[in-house]
């Protein structure tokens, strides 16, 4: 009886030993996104970090009026997005996200602004609203309308 007991005992510190471990592995994900968050404030004038929710951490700044940076998942590893209430987005904007994801995705700001423009650039008539381009391996996504523009930089995890 005392035997068994004592194999419980073993059984339930090694289920909590192991439900810990799980929770470290959660956090030091979460811990990674914050501080790429801080980093960015660092980097940008006028730029807050707002509130995380679902692996997204909301961004303020003058420049858009939404912005988040979305953590690591399964196939991504991090994505800038940013919205401005006008059709024709302000030089102001293309700055914010440009710098941002330069930042996040650590290649130069002129190569992420000149494919974010060019983006934003093809949506229209011909092409559509929603744009999904491809550039210095990045994948762009834009989105055109009349309450505003929306653009999503993002670079898929390597197989």
């Amino acid at each position: 009886m005392t035997m068994m007991f004592g194999r419980m005992r073993g059984v339930a510190a090694m289920l909590a030993a192991m439900l810990m471990m799980g929770l470290a592995g959660t956090a030091a994900r979460a811990d990674a996104c914050d501080d790429l968050a801080r980093q960015l404030t660092g980097q940008i004038d006028g730029l807050v970090v707002g509130a995380t929710s679902a692996n997204a951490i909301a961004l303020k700044h003058p420049a858009v009026s939404r912005a988040s940076l979305g953590c690591r998942s399964r196939n991504v590893t991090n994505e800038v997005f940013a919205a401005t209430a006008s059709r024709k987005p302000a030089e102001a904007f293309y700055g914010f996200t440009a710098q941002a994801a330069a930042l996040v995705f650590t290649i130069p700001r002129d190569d992420v602004r000149k494919g974010i423009t060019r983006c934003v650039g093809r949506i229209g008539l011909l092409r559509g609203d929603t744009i999904a381009t491809r550039y210095r391996r990045l994948d762009i996504r834009c989105t055109g309308g009349k309450t505003g523009t929306t653009v999503s930089v993002s670079r898929e995890l390597d197989s």
